[in-house]
């Protein structure tokens, strides 16, 4: 329905201008500043994100082309390349992550009510992953990722319940993706679901110190001794629900603590998956 105002104003609306304008203050984003403030400058970056800008030139040479219309888009009188790249250089990034912890807090409070989750588990579920972004070598020289290729590498932590991310984590694209358990925030009773590339068993006693709970699939060359299993209904794929301890005497170190290992064949695929876990209370049809 038309509003009179145009789309990429009335998607800033969910905005809260109030709520952002506190983390200003938090941080003196505004200290002496007298047109280009922190809010246009989140404008222009939203708005580049939003039309796929591939540069900051880019993105002033399409918002000068409609210069007309900056007014009615939230973005004041307008500004320079320079100026949108010294306020991205100079300013504190804490203000804008602290806004999108509001906003990501916002999204999860809105989302919870049309969740699709199925398991019966109350605690949040986070699923662990990461992915590399390529980057031309030319432009970002300082993202060297191979003789002639730049990258980045993004470590996500995802609300399976809400399908929203918590929590990102931007390193050098060489950097390996276990090192993200060494920041991800952990919250007691939570589950974190990962894949194999994440197996430390020092970082997952991190994660089992903190009373949370880990759900992973075990390597092929895992060694275990076991202590105990547990009957199970085969009619369902299940293969086996044992508890396990680390053979390796210098492994077993990092984590000296029973962990559970079910072994499930899913008929649909006929794949067999090995998963490793610290919860000893849920199902193993759950767990797989």
């Amino acid at each position: 329905m038309n509003q009179g105002k145009y789309v990429f104003a009335q998607l800033i609306e969910f905005s809260s201008h109030n709520d952002f304008i506190g983390c200003v203050a938090k941080y003196q984003g505004n200290h002496r500043v007298k047109t280009f403030t922190c809010w246009h400058q989140l404008l222009y970056m939203v708005f580049g994100q939003l039309a796929n800008r591939e540069s900051l030139s880019d993105l002033i040479f399409c918002l000068q082309s409609q210069q007309n219309k900056s007014y009615h888009l939230g973005m004041g009188t307008g500004t320079s390349k320079s100026n949108l790249a010294n306020a991205n250089e100079k300013r504190d990034y804490r203000i804008y992550e602290s806004f999108a912890a509001i906003l990501v807090g916002h999204a999860q409070r809105l989302a919870m009510g049309s969740s699709t989750f199925e398991l019966p588990i109350t605690a949040p579920v986070y699923a662990i992953d990461a992915t590399v972004v390529d980057l031309c070598l030319n432009v970002f020289w300082w993202a060297k990722f191979r003789q002639r290729k730049g990258a980045v590498k993004l470590h996500t932590m995802l609300d399976i319940k809400t399908n929203i991310p918590t929590f990102i984590y931007i390193t050098e694209g060489s950097v390996h993706d276990v090192n993200a358990l060494d920041v991800f925030p952990l919250e007691t009773g939570s589950y974190y679901v990962m894949d194999k590339g994440y197996i430390d068993f020092k970082r997952l006693y991190r994660i089992h110190h903190a009373c949370a709970y880990f759900v992973t699939r075990a390597k092929d060359n895992f060694k275990f001794v076991r202590i105990s299993s547990s009957k199970v209904d085969k009619s369902t794929g299940m293969k086996c629900d044992q508890n396990v301890r680390l053979k390796n005497h210098l492994v077993a170190l990092s984590y000296p603590e029973l962990i559970r290992r079910i072994k499930y064949y899913d008929t649909e695929t006929g794949v067999e998956f090995v998963f490793m876990t610290n919860n000893f209370e849920l199902s193993p049809l759950e767990i797989a």
